[in-house]
């Protein structure tokens, strides 16, 4: 029987939901509080520069893949995806290592910096693909209702990597600190310092050297416009400039609605893309699930501090993506996660789009995305911010041996205090929840409310975790309970 479906959110995992439960029949609309679609993925176009303003990285195209193919569908229907060569730049105090397309290429790289640990690498890349192929086929897909979902013969000879850390392990076959840097990047996608991520996770290791880097010509927007014009496909109707301040429930604790612009609209069934602290907001106190004490005691992924840069001329020894991790990594590391505080020497990472893809800078141009990865909560001022720009733009000029400052066009940020205004994000966290192991699947906060009959959510903060493919999954997901209790 089809049902009358409100959406909260227009971000990936939002989009996802909202394919999957129209194309089983139902009346699906999205409310979107911004005015285009996209939650944290937006775009910026000025000067005939383009930037995204959210995710910049392309990987396990094998997600997207599926997405679409539940569609009859490939992402080649809706936007031109290349894989990157090399796939990005790690720029270290005295050298940067080029990171390959291919892993007989990496492993090349890795032999010349240690004797003896292409070897190693093989292995350890063996153990992720394992892991990959039983997160992707056995875990991810998995709705987070019981921790019996973790049981299978698979999972119970990986009990040792959910017991052990990322860290822990590389360190065991490699002691050269450039290659323990380049092996622990990925699971930062996750939100978590990779000591305090379950081994089980280097399956992202798999998907940096195993799947490659993409990028989709125009940049991540173009996903985004892919999957809104997949949901019109189904019938989803998309309303922007639409915020949603409460969620409607009766004295039966049954969600009948949501306001939206002061006007009450009647729904079967309420579904929060949104970031879930601030869905449980709209909702009368005793309709929460969650106490403010719940979230306090969380890890959850950094804030960031972005600068979205238009340059006057083409950059030299630079690549598309490039990580400068020409700073000591676990003091940074500290001051996101332990002791909470802006970063005295920041690691930060710079983008280029316009390297690969002429489309996003004007002719003879470059455009650059910097990002500095930051504890949640903190004081975000705009001096903070240009201090912090002035710090990495010389690093970046020193390390790669050209003068940029006098050729910026112009400049933009986005900060903890966007994440909050833009995306009612908790203390303005860029990515959701950290993915520990003790915020890990079940762990996580609940895809269907305990507490208010025909409310769901979905996204970063819930199952399975950060990141723009388990968005996906999370809409699937999310759709997918809607079918079985509504």
């Amino acid at each position: 029987m089809s049902k009358k479906i409100a959406i909260i959110g227009s971000g990936f995992a939002s989009l996802s939901a909202a394919s999957y439960l129209a194309r089983a029949g139902n009346d699906v609309t999205i409310y979107e509080k911004n005015n285009t679609v996209g939650g944290r993925a937006r775009r910026l176009v000025k000067n005939g520069f383009t930037f995204d303003i959210g995710p910049s990285w392309y990987w396990m195209p094998d997600i997207f893949e599926r997405f679409f193919a539940d569609f009859g569908k490939m992402p080649s229907d809706y936007y031109e995806l290349d894989k990157l060569s090399p796939a990005y730049t790690v720029v270290f105090k005295d050298e940067s290592i080029v990171i390959g397309d291919n892993l007989s290429t990496i492993k090349n790289t890795f032999e010349r910096i240690e004797r003896g640990s292409s070897v190693y690498l093989q292995d350890f890349i063996d153990n992720a693909k394992e892991n990959y192929d039983i997160a992707i086929k056995k875990l991810v897909y998995r709705p987070g209702e019981s921790p019996l979902e973790l049981v299978t013969p698979q999972t119970v000879k990986k009990l040792g990597a959910f017991v052990s850390n990322v860290s822990r392990d590389v360190r065991k076959k490699f002691t050269n600190p450039k290659l323990i840097s380049i092996l622990e990047f990925p699971v930062l996608f996750l939100g978590a310092t990779p000591g305090n991520t379950p081994s089980f996770y280097n399956f992202m290791n798999y998907a940096d050297f195993g799947l490659g880097t993409w990028h989709p010509k125009g940049g991540m927007y173009e996903v985004i416009l892919a999957m809104e014009q997949l949901a019109k496909e189904q019938g989803v109707t998309i309303h922007t400039n639409s915020a949603v301040s409460k969620i409607l429930v009766d004295d039966k604790n049954h969600a009948i609605g949501i306001e939206v612009n002061d006007e009450r609209l009647t729904f079967d069934i309420i579904l929060s893309g949104a970031d879930y602290h601030h869905s449980e907001t709209l909702l009368p106190q005793k309709n929460r699930q969650y106490s403010e004490a719940y979230w306090e005691k969380k890890t959850f992924a950094p804030s960031s501090l972005i600068f979205y840069v238009g340059f006057d001329k083409k950059l030299k020894n630079i690549e598309h993506h490039n990580l400068f991790f020409d700073t000591d990594f676990e003091k940074h590391a500290h001051e996101i996660y332990e002791d909470a505080q802006w970063p005295e020497d920041p690691l930060f990472y710079a983008n280029f789009t316009s390297v690969t893809d002429s489309s996003t800078a004007p002719d003879g141009c470059e455009n650059g995305f910097f990002l500095i990865p930051l504890a949640p909560g903190l004081e975000d001022t705009p001096e903070l911010r240009e201090k912090y720009f002035n710090i990495i733009i010389k690093r970046f000029e020193e390390r790669t041996q050209q003068n940029v400052t006098n050729h910026i066009i112009f400049k933009e940020s986005f900060c903890v205090n966007d994440f909050k205004s833009e995306y009612n994000s908790y203390k303005g966290n860029a990515y959701g929840m950290a993915n520990t192991l003790l915020q890990t699947a079940f762990l996580r906060p609940n895809l269907k409310s305990k507490k208010v009959k025909n409310l769901y959510f979905t996204g970063q903060l819930t199952v399975p975790g950060p990141g723009v493919p388990p968005s996906l999954i999370s809409g699937k997901l999310a759709a997918d309970l809607i079918k079985k209790y509504s």
